[in-house]
């Protein structure tokens, strides 16, 4: 599976900080339980690149 490949799979996405001071990503679904915690730079870099990969987006639709 890629980036481009489609599917069905429905999972709930969650983010926030920790009592630890790190940043959780936490992903849920049927079988599917992820939390991927970092600490605020990446968590700023993941950010920054999710707002590129939206202007992107944008251009392509």
């Amino acid at each position: 599976m890629g980036i481009n490949t489609e599917n069905d799979i429905a999972a709930n996405l969650q983010i926030g900080p920790t009592d630890q001071g790190m940043v959780r990503l936490y992903v849920q679904g049927e079988g599917i339980d992820l939390p991927f915690d970092f600490d605020p730079e990446e968590a700023e870099e993941i950010a920054e690149e999710i707002k590129a990969a939206a202007q992107r987006a944008r251009a392509i639709g």
